[in-house]
């Protein structure tokens, strides 16, 4: 069984056993998660008996005893040494049960991490760091931020290190005809460049547990749920509309290029001619992956509307797996809540929705996402918070198209 299989058949167990609690079944549930800590023993196993046997593989060197010569000792020739403790092992550490226990017991208890697993990740290290996420955990936590969130799975994802000046090239690649045996000096400058900062996202989580019975299995899906739904609403509000003053710079931040804004008078609503207008401002090599953002009020305002053939403007359709798919003139719509709705009270002129494609903002981020224990002055609990660092940018607003309500003067 490889890692891969592992987690895989980990998480398959961890999904039955949710099913089985949200059905009430929690003998079943129990029997379970008791399959998946025998599971977590058997990889642990099998992960120390590699480190063993590369251990042993990385300890067969010693001397060439082939010369020895001379009356003092030895005189031969050295093919190689072992440092003292010098181990070869490529154990996560982070990953093994005996450190996903002490990590839970860190949170519910304070009980302190062990001295081998503190600071063991040169990575991981900041100032504001507690213990570290066991991996199996920050896995999950990753996989569910990418799955649930509305806005999150659309944008493209880097990892750069923060504070380092990327050229826009890099995030989004443009290709060049060139004539044979010469170079494009298109290809050799940097149309521009995008900054990446350290921006702290904490996400402060408040849970309670019967800390005597409470199971691993147990404590890391209610971590997991919770980090992943706290984290996935902040990230995705400052992709709409964050200030990049502490946080990513948000799409509505971004001007957008000339013509591609439509007014909404103030003393006027939304219609057929606006969405037209907007389609036709919309560059015609930008077209194909845009798509509508705005709140699930401004979209129900669009519903009735009728095209010139008396055809519906906004289509609301159900798929396979019975989720709404929301379309205007055939171009799909993403709803969210960070943005204000049409018809809503607005002391300055506000965008009321937006096309864009989502894949020209970049979202940067570590993805180490570390805990710390501490508590609460006011109401005496113990709260766990999670960090990450992340920074958000646009790195082409060429796709942006802008509905600007005005607001009335005087």
């Amino acid at each position: 069984m490889n890692k891969k299989e592992y987690l895989e058949k980990r998480q398959g167990l961890i999904n039955e056993a949710e099913n089985l609690i949200n059905n009430g079944k929690i003998e079943e549930a129990n029997a379970k998660m008791e399959e998946v800590k025998k599971l977590d023993n058997q990889w642990e196993e099998i992960a120390k008996a590699q480190a063993n046997l590369n251990a042993l593989n990385d300890s067969n060197k010693g001397l060439d005893i082939t010369n020895l010569t001379g009356d003092k000792g030895v005189d031969g020739v050295v093919v190689d040494t072992l440092e003292k403790n010098a181990v070869a092992t490529d154990v996560d550490m982070f990953n093994t049960v005996e450190y996903r226990k002490a990590f839970m017991n860190n949170v519910l208890r304070g009980t302190p991490i062990p001295d081998k697993f503190v600071n063991a990740d040169a990575n991981t290290k900041t100032t504001d760091v507690g213990s570290v996420i066991p991996t199996t955990v920050l896995e999950k936590i990753v996989e569910k931020l990418e799955a649930t969130g509305m806005i999150l799975p659309l944008v493209t994802r880097t990892s750069y290190k923060g504070g380092l000046a990327i050229p826009t090239s890099s995030v989004k690649p443009v290709a060049t005809w060139v004539a044979e045996g010469q170079g494009s000096e298109k290809q050799k400058k940097t149309t521009g460049q995008i900054v990446f900062s350290y921006y702290k996202l904490r996400c402060a989580v408040s849970v309670s547990f019967e800390t005597s019975v409470v199971t691993l299995g147990v404590f890391e899906t209610t971590l997991i749920n919770n980090i992943a739904e706290a984290m996935t609403k902040a990230l995705e509000q400052a992709i709409i509309s964050g200030t990049g003053e502490g946080q990513p710079t948000g799409i509505l931040t971004e001007t957008a290029p000339e013509g591609q804004n439509i007014d909404i008078a103030a003393d006027a609503d939304v219609d057929y001619e606006t969405l037209i207008n907007a389609e036709a401002a919309l560059p015609l090599s930008y077209e194909s992956e845009a798509v509508w953002c705005m709140t699930k009020k401004t979209f129900m305002k669009f519903i009735g509307m009728t095209d010139q053939n008396g055809q519906p403007i906004a289509r609301v359709n159900y798929g396979v797996s019975g989720r709404p798919e929301r379309t205007l003139l055939g171009r799909t719509v993403v709803l969210n809540d960070y943005m204000t709705s049409l018809g809503a009270s607005i002391e300055d002129d506000t965008v009321v929705a937006f096309l864009f494609n989502f894949k020209d903002y970049v979202l940067n981020t570590n993805y180490n996402i570390t805990v710390k224990r501490y508590e609460d002055n006011e109401t005496d609990d113990q709260v766990t918070k999670a960090i990450m660092l992340v920074d958000g940018k646009v790195v082409d607003n060429n796709s942006l198209v802008t509905l600007t309500k005005k607001v009335v003067e005087g």
